[in-house]
């Protein structure tokens, strides 16, 4: 009763200390947060005139891969999640930035430590005072230390360290977007080049067709032998295009293995009908694109951070508060370790404050003022080049299809032109060469027809991209 007597007694001079701190814990040293002003047109310029109509959520209704209604893509993106090592990276940078958040929310807590020693001292005897005689000592204490959030340190750091957190989710998010809208893009490409190459494989059989017609009428003196060189020119000029198409699925194939994690030698994708879907992909107005690109997320979530930062380093003006609290036994026995008389406590309050360290503090606030405005320019910036991102997709979109269209018309009338020539000369009314220049044009016709067809389906997946493919800034807030 006595001991505990003289413990509140001792105690009682530090409660106003101690209420003081609690009061001023969490005093906001950082300014006040608002998201930096950016431009914000009305609407894009190039949407004007022709954009689609289609549901607004579209994108937000399932992946967005599935808008192209391709099976073997949607297995193959599917794996980017699992077996992309970028992927893979940003996963990890994400789980350390939420590490990092627990650990600065533990610095709002008590330390507590509990420490136990043993000594024995002695000495050879010399002296007749002690006889040679050894003691000892044993001590177990428990310890604990707090510093108090009287300026708003600490919750600043925690409030940087969140921000940083969702900075790396939406660099996460970035990161598993843009490895999906490479592979979408290099698998349209391989379909496309497969288009390519079963165009040549039907005109290399009708080059060979025309060889043979050829060879028979130089045979019986009809045409000159240059007739027949001309034919064998064409189709060498067309299997070398086939080998160059080879080369570049191989290369297409080896890039698709690689974003979801295999080594080429363990892939293969083997042809397959293409379906040449091209979506109307939903727009909305420039503002949105605020909440759904992450890497306009990432970027604003850095000046948060830096918003934050401002208030820590504005800490180091005031003083530095401390709170420390030990209890436990010293005895000369262990058996006398937990009695009552063996027992010892302790109570600090401690204050540091800086009276002169040469302007180090001013010049860390001013450093901490400047990266913030340059965490604030680095966000206009994402969001003027996010603003040009979609308007080039947006008429690349619109032109790719006007062009489609037109080469479509172009093809279909270059067929008609090879066939009249190829049956002129049959009949002997044309030169051989008029039949090469008509055969070359309706293969260019057609493969450039195949190439805008694959450009149109690798624009979609880039405004997709462009538009934050389905992602929100919510989803941020969701994973804290």
């Amino acid at each position: 009763m006595n001991r505990t007597m003289r413990f509140t007694t001792t105690i009682r001079p530090l409660i106003p200390a101690l209420l003081a701190a609690a009061v001023l814990s969490g005093c906001a040293l950082a300014p006040t947060y608002e998201r930096p002003a950016t431009p914000q047109p009305a609407a894009f310029k190039e949407l004007q005139g022709w954009a689609p109509a289609a549901p607004a959520d579209a994108l937000d209704r399932g992946p967005w891969w599935t808008l192209f209604n391709d099976p073997v893509l949607d297995g193959l993106v599917r794996q980017v999640e699992v077996s992309n090592q970028n992927v893979a990276a940003a996963v990890a940078a994400y789980s350390q930035a939420r590490a990092l958040v627990a650990q600065q929310r533990a610095s709002l807590f008590p330390t507590v430590t509990l420490t136990g020693g043993a000594n024995r001292n002695g000495n050879g005897g010399g002296n007749d005072n002690n006889n040679g005689r050894t003691s000892n000592s044993f001590r177990l204490n428990i310890g604990s230390s707090w510093e108090p959030d009287v300026w708003g340190r600490l919750r600043a750091g925690i409030s940087a360290a969140q921000a940083n957190a969702q900075a790396s989710a939406a660099d996460l998010a970035s990161a598993r977007l843009s490895a999906q809208g490479e592979l979408a893009a290099d698998y349209f490409s391989l379909r496309s080049v497969d288009a390519q190459r079963a165009l040549l494989a039907t005109t290399i059989e009708g080059y060979q067709r025309v060889l043979k017609i050829t060879q028979n009428r130089f045979d019986v003196g009809i045409v000159p032998h240059s007739d027949v060189y001309q034919a064998q020119t064409q189709l060498a000029s067309a299997q070398s295009d086939d080998l160059t198409l080879a080369r570049q699925r191989a290369q297409l194939e080896h890039a698709i293995a690689v974003l979801v994690g295999k080594a080429p030698a363990d892939f293969a994708l083997a042809p397959a009908q293409w379906n040449v879907t091209v979506p109307d992909v939903p727009v909305g107005v420039p503002s949105t694109l605020l909440e759904r690109r992450p890497d306009i997320a990432a970027s604003e979530r850095a000046v948060a951070a830096a918003n934050a930062q401002i208030g820590i380093v504005r800490a180091a003006y005031f003083p530095q508060i401390g709170l420390t609290a030990s209890y436990g036994p010293s005895a000369s026995a262990i058996g006398d370790l937990f009695k009552a008389s063996s027992m010892a406590w302790a109570l600090g309050l401690s204050a540091t404050e800086t009276i002169f360290n040469g302007g180090a503090n001013r010049a860390a606030v001013q450093g901490a003022n400047a990266a913030r405005e340059q965490a604030v320019a680095r966000y206009r910036q994402t969001v003027l080049d996010a603003f040009a991102d979609v308007e080039d997709q947006l008429n690349a979109t619109r032109v790719l299809a006007q062009q489609q269209e037109l080469q479509r018309q172009a093809s279909e009338a270059a067929d008609k032109v090879e066939e009249q020539v190829l049956n002129r000369y049959k009949a002997g009314q044309v030169s051989y060469s008029e039949v090469v220049q008509a055969q070359v044009t309706a293969l260019n016709a057609r493969r450039a027809l195949v190439q805008t067809q694959g450009n149109r389906q690798t624009t979609a997946v880039a405004l997709i991209q462009s538009l934050g493919g389905g992602w929100h800034a919510d989803q941020l807030t969701a994973q804290e």
